[in-house]
């Protein structure tokens, strides 16, 4: 553990790309995100609670209920922020590719890396996986409690339900196509344990994911996908979300030509991290929860 509970909320950033690329989301889910930042801020806003005295006590217990490595708060976080660490890495490999295909002299990149679509999939099977695996550490439960997750999506709001709509528009939409669903439940079936094995996230956090090898995880990658399948795709037909309207609200903050869209997938790998970013103001909010229960 690097930082305290307290530091990672009062270095969350106020605005930069995460931010704003997540801020254009807000007509997916209007209103339930704020970029709440700062500790006793988060405590004020969560508890609208003004007495100092009891400010100090939620913040004193929420840093314990953190510090307690027998609860499931610093293997969450861990897994938010390894996941957009591998993630940059597979845009990077994505964009390579992408290069590959219009440069001649670097076609050879085309067989070092992984197909666009193939990385891209995987990149978002895996993402899926890390918010069950943070919801059973958060919540104190078993990690392949896929019932109880695809339960709770139902009830999502603020900031866990902003990751899950960049995670739906970011990971699915763009990269993929309006059917991101589809394609990834068939990539996932077409996949071997030896292409799970290649994979930098998959070598990141395989061994939080239940399954005892890799064909068991990936196995249960797969059921863990299906069993949101329906939830996502109701997501994006509730809200009539396309990749035209995604795009066109990033462009409201990033200038994006026609003939460049293929790369904002990638782009948007390498230059945000809206799992670690959120994922610390969840863990603060549900720290901050608790804590006042227990006070």
């Amino acid at each position: 553990m690097s930082k305290t509970v307290f530091e990672l909320v009062d270095q969350l950033p106020k605005d930069n790309m995460t931010v704003k690329a997540l801020r254009a989301l807000d007509f997916v889910v209007p209103g339930e995100w704020n970029n709440l930042v700062g500790f006793e801020n988060t405590i004020r806003t969560v508890t609208g609670e003004t007495d100092e005295d009891m400010i100090q006590q939620i913040g004193d217990r929420a840093i314990t209920l953190y510090n307690d490595k027998s609860e499931g708060y610093q293997r969450a976080l861990w897994l938010y922020q390894t996941i957009d660490s591998a993630s940059s890495a597979l845009g990077t490999a994505a964009l390579a590719n992408k290069v590959s295909q219009n440069v001649p002299f670097l076609s050879m990149l085309g067989n070092l890396t992984p197909k666009p679509e193939k990385a891209q999939t995987i990149d978002l099977s895996l993402k899926l996986v890390t918010e069950l695996l943070a919801f059973c550490q958060i919540n104190g439960i078993p990690g392949d409690s896929i019932g109880d997750f695809a339960g709770a999506l139902g009830d999502y709001g603020g900031e866990s339900l902003m990751r899950m709509a960049a995670l739906v528009c970011f990971d699915g939409l763009i990269p993929l196509g309006p059917d991101f669903i589809m394609a990834t439940q068939s990539w996932i079936e077409k996949l071997s344990p030896s292409d799970l094995q290649d994979n930098p996230a998959f070598k990141a956090i395989g061994g939080m994911i239940p399954g005892g090898n890799p064909a068991g995880q990936l196995g249960f990658i797969g059921q863990s996908f299906g069993s949101v399948s329906g939830w996502m795709g109701s997501f994006v037909s509730d809200r009539g979300l396309t990749p035209e309207n995604v795009m066109g609200h990033l462009q409201s903050f990033v200038e994006i030509s026609a003939d460049k869209v293929d790369y904002v997938g990638a782009f948007l790998d390498m230059t945000t991290n809206y799992y670690e970013h959120t994922g610390v103001q969840t863990l603060a909010r549900r720290l901050i929860e608790r804590a006042v229960a227990e006070i």
